[in-house]
């Protein structure tokens, strides 16, 4: 009776611990990587430590977590990957450096990950992603660098990142962006070399003078 009576506490401990609001969150982040895994081709087997039996993805290969264990870093640069991103990416709350460069990545950027308030560092050149650059990374007031270029982007480039004060690295070129440049908030400190190779995104616009949208369409 005693020996059963403890093993039935010590089960109750273990599922009140799984059901912790952190072990919930972790695995939430595990299922949000799962999906990313699912959406990409890995040749190489990168992903391989990727098992979303495990409690959390703290212990998986490329991922970082903080002493919370909630995820901080996915570094899968140069990986040979292919496929596309996730929304689910946004579930990734203290995320704050997504590194996926040099890879062959297409589709387009998810406006969710827009929603990642500690990002710092988003790293997406060389790929083969298309469509526009969300106006919704405007919202990411931590954010210090954004790599995006040598892709295949259109669309103008969103007014709204001049309002992160801490960017300090915007590079955008050789993509197909179109209209101008913008010339506020951090990026008056960007090198115009930055926006090169965009055959129709024209020169710093002249506030007041000029609409930031010319030759867009």
């Amino acid at each position: 009776m005693g020996a059963s009576w403890l093993c039935m506490c010590l089960s109750i401990i273990a599922l009140a611990l799984t059901l912790s609001p952190a072990a919930v969150k972790a695995n939430s982040e595990g299922d949000a990587l799962y999906t990313l895994r699912r959406a990409l081709s890995d040749p190489n087997n990168v992903l391989q430590s990727w098992d979303p039996t495990l409690v959390n993805p703290c212990t998986w290969f490329h991922i970082t977590c903080n002493q919370d264990n909630r995820v901080t870093r996915v570094d899968l640069g140069n990986s040979d990957l292919s496929g596309h991103l996730v929304p689910e990416l946004a579930k990734l709350e203290h995320l704050q450096y997504l590194e996926l460069y040099k890879n062959k990545i297409q589709g387009t950027i998810p406006s969710e990950i827009g929603t990642l308030k500690s990002l710092i560092s988003l790293d997406l050149y060389s790929n083969n992603i298309s469509g526009t650059i969300p106006p919704s990374l405007g919202k990411l007031k931590s954010l210090v660098f954004l790599r995006l270029n040598d892709n295949r982007l259109t669309g103008p480039i969103p007014r709204e990142l001049s309002s992160i004060s801490s960017l300090k690295v915007v590079d955008v070129s050789a993509n197909d962006l179109c209209g101008t440049i913008p010339t506020s908030g951090p990026f008056e400190h960007i090198p115009l070399n930055n926006f090169e190779n965009n055959p129709r995104l024209e020169g710093p616009e002249l506030l007041g003078l000029a609409s930031y949208d010319t030759n867009c369409y």
